[in-house]
């Protein structure tokens, strides 16, 4: 994909409870010609999920095709269903000079950072391990057996941040958002509209 790099492919990731989500809708405001990566996942939607929104919903049958035809960034099995980047968007954005988020965790921004090279990786933080169980813990939506998981995922994540370009450490939500746009603004040079400045 090295001849299609006109434009700039900003690859996000972070531990669960670093407050990537927050910080991407937030970014999606501020830049609203920033494209937004959407992930195939083989799974059935969760109430509220929204075809091409949150996900593209597709068969395991079909999802196996589209690996045998290469159609994936980076792609991985979790607890039985598959997820994938599919790569045909990643392509137009880049050779029509446009900024794309990609929204993945660190494996999946491994595989990412081997075919694009010039990919922007941005890993977010929390301040501490204390901070970031504290609020997987306010969040109510995971068992203690889940948050220890996380956390373990959490500690392997932090130790390969080296990897990324850019850290940031979501302490103040405004000022992390500032810091994001900032990088941004930074990477994507004359991409970015006036507008958006």
């Amino acid at each position: 994909m090295k001849d299609m790099e006109k434009g700039a492919l900003f690859v996000i990731s972070a531990p669960s409870g670093a407050g990537k989500s927050t910080l991407i809708a937030r970014i999606r405001k501020i830049f609203p010609h920033i494209r937004y990566s959407v992930s195939c996942t083989s799974r059935a939607p969760r109430k509220g999920e929204i075809e091409g929104v949150h996900y593209y919903f597709v068969s395991r049958d079909k999802f196996l095709k589209m690996i045998e035809g290469d159609e994936f960034l980076e792609w991985k099995e979790v607890h039985g269903n598959l997820y994938g980047t599919p790569s045909a968007p990643v392509k137009e954005a880049l050779a029509s000079a446009r900024c794309m988020i990609l929204d993945i965790d660190v494996q999946g921004a491994k595989e990412v950072f081997k075919k694009v090279p010039s990919s922007v990786g941005i890993f977010i933080n929390a301040p501490s391990t204390a901070v970031l169980q504290g609020r997987l813990r306010r969040r109510g939506t995971d068992s203690a057996e889940s948050i220890r998981t996380r956390m373990a995922n959490a500690a392997l994540e932090m130790k390969q941040a080296g990897m990324f370009k850019h850290q940031i450490v979501n302490d103040d939500l405004e000022s992390a958002v500032e810091d994001l746009a900032g990088v941004i603004n930074k990477e994507s040079g004359h991409l970015i509209p006036e507008t958006c400045l």
